[in-house]
This record gives C-alpha cells, structure tokens and sequence, in this order.
C-alpha cells in the first residue's frame, strides 16, 4: 500500500500574507517606505537649485518653496561667463577620463592574470590587494606625496593621474578578476583552438563579455577622480591654471563671506556629466555587479 503524499502547508493569512500573494497592506507599506527613501534622497538635491536659483547668497530662508520668489539665473550666468568655471571643468575632465581608462588597462589586464593563470604568489597577491583598500585614503596622501617629489611629478596632471589610477587599481582588479571566474573558460579554449593566440582570445572573447563589469571599473574610477579635493590640493597646489573644480570651487569660500548662490550653482552644473554617464552605463550596471559577485 503506498503511502499518501502530504499535501504542502498552507500558508497562513495575516496582514504581510494573503493567500500565495503579498497582501494589499503589505504592498502598500513596500510602496510607502520607496516613496519615503526617494523623498529623503531628492529633497536635498532640490534644496541646492533653490539655493543656486535665489537672488544673492543667501542660504537659509524660512520659504519652504522650492522656487524661491524672485529666481534668477544669475548666479549660473557668473559662472560660466566670469568665473574660469568652465576651465576647472575641463582640467577635471581630463584627468578623470585619463584616470579611467589607464584604470580599467591596467584592472583589466591584471585581473586577467588572477583569473586565469596560476602562479607563485597569488593568493598572496589577491590578499595584499585587499588589504589596501583597508588603509585610508587620508593616510595615503604623504608617502604619495613624498614619491611624487622624487619623481618630480608634483604639479603636474600625471602625477595625479598616476596616484588616482594606482589607489583604484586594486578595487577595480577585485571587480574584474569576480567576473572573469563567471565566464567558463571553454570559449575561450575553443577560440584558441581555431587558431587565435592567447591575446587575440582574450581581445576578442573574454572583453566583450566582460563588458558590464567594465564600464562598473570605469565609472568607480571616473567617480573616484571626479569628487576628490584632498589628494588634488596635495599633487597640484594653488596654481591657477591647474584648478580642478573641487579646488575651483573652494576658491568661493572667503573668511568672511562664501557665495552660496554660485557656490549651489556649480554644484549642480558638475554633477550633470556624472549622471550622464550613469545613465549611459546603467544597462550594464545591474547585471555587472550581480554576475561579480557570484565567484571570488
């Protein structure tokens, strides 16, 4: 006599759980605390265009809107006609684009040989890596400092460049070396089997498919570069044809008096080419980040 299969347990209704589905109360409240977040997470960005949009420099008002009463452009205007705003843009530019792509040659190629070569040291190697990242960027910045003089590349653009790429490396090679464990390597066995060197199959196999961890590389690095006043201030001083816009920006900061109004109108204008290539990298981004993860 076979022996009757137990029929699954029914799950029990209550205000999270109605039947096989969420219940209303709980879609609500999932819906309630999103909306919440993003309110949190908006409101002060929309302070800082109120700022930028108010006639002066005032920073606190007790008008709660959001477009002030008498806004005006003014403060964008003096920006970006009297002020070298747009030269601290494009200094920045520059060095975070070269930044980025030394850091995802650089990422790339070695994250390749973690990958897929055995070699003395490795594991080692993977755990110095990590390790690196423990140390803070604050302390970084004096022996960076002391090895730039030695290679006199204090004041210069690649002596930032090259401190930049060299603090990301490591990170970036982390992301990189987690994606390529998810690609088999049989694809690229089979292309090497049909004639293409070690180089060719790693060009022509292994990149395309790595593709959403290495735009993840290139906007960490770009971010990484963008947003940094301190190591910058360091390696390139006070020299006016330099500036960044972080230093660029700090140049609105007097002893007595700081210029809100241009001060929240730059802040809005640098944060447009971020965005822009967030949203250009967004497809790739989601899919990046859960594939690295999935082997170490």
């Amino acid at each position: 006599m076979t022996q009757a299969t137990p029929l699954p347990k029914k799950r029990k209704r209550s205000f999270f759980y109605s039947g096989r589905e969420d219940s209303p109360f709980k879609r609500l409240m999932i819906h309630a605390a999103l909306w919440f977040a993003c309110l949190i997470a908006i409101y002060p960005i929309l302070r800082i265009i109120s700022v930028s949009l108010r006639p002066g420099n005032t920073l606190l008002s007790t008008d709660l809107a959001l477009i002030p009463d008498g806004a005006t452009l003014e403060s964008y205007r003096i920006m970006l006609f009297d002020k070298p705003f747009l030269s601290w843009l494009w200094n920045s530019l520059m060095i975070t684009v070269a930044t980025a792509v030394i850091g995802v040659i650089l990422a790339a190629t070695s994250a390749y040989a973690f990958s897929r070569h055995k070699f003395p040291g490795r594991s080692v190697g993977l755990v110095f890596l990590l390790t690196t990242q423990i140390i803070p960027a604050a302390m970084m910045i004096v022996p960076i400092y002391i090895l730039a003089i030695q290679l006199e590349l204090v004041g210069t653009y690649r002596g930032l460049v090259i401190a930049y790429a060299v603090t990301a490396v490591p990170f970036s090679i982390w992301i990189l070396k987690g994606y390529y464990d998810t690609i088999p390597i049989d694809l690229e066995e089979a292309a090497r089997i049909d004639g293409c060197s070690e180089l060719e199959a790693f060009w022509r196999i292994l990149l395309p498919l790595s593709t959403p961890a290495l735009a993840i590389v290139f906007l960490f690095n770009f971010t990484t570069a963008w947003n940094d006043y301190l190591l910058a201030r360091v390696m390139l001083g006070s020299q006016e044809n330099l500036l960044t816009w972080p230093l660029g920006l700090q140049r609105l900061q007097g002893q007595f008096l700081t210029q809100w109004g241009q001060f929240s109108a730059s802040s809005v204008m640098v944060a447009i080419p971020v965005m822009l290539l967030f949203l250009y990298t967004s497809k790739w981004l989601i899919s990046g980040l859960t594939l690295g993860s999935v082997k170490g």
